[in-house]
């Protein structure tokens, strides 16, 4: 019996359970970023993190999922 057995609190996310990937457009949501348009509040993602986080070209720090509008992958294949 091992008593101290390896058990990540936060396994690295699978390939399939990734909620955004590098290049990709993510735009925040409107209460976060107030009177900007939708042009405004929209970022590209520079880099995905072992804890689910983002980081973005051109504005600093990292952000949750919770931050962004949800990811809707048919928007650019409509225009």
């Amino acid at each position: 019996m091992a008593l101290f057995k390896k058990n990540p609190k936060n396994p690295p996310p699978s390939e399939s359970n990734v909620w955004a990937r590098p290049e990709m457009e993510v735009v925040f949501r409107a209460e976060i970023m107030p009177g900007r348009s939708r042009e405004e509040r929209t970022f590209r993602v520079k880099d995905f993190l072992p804890n689910n986080r983002v980081t973005l070209y051109n504005f600093p720090d990292e952000h949750r999922q919770s931050e962004f509008e949800p990811i809707n992958f048919l928007r650019n294949i409509a225009k």
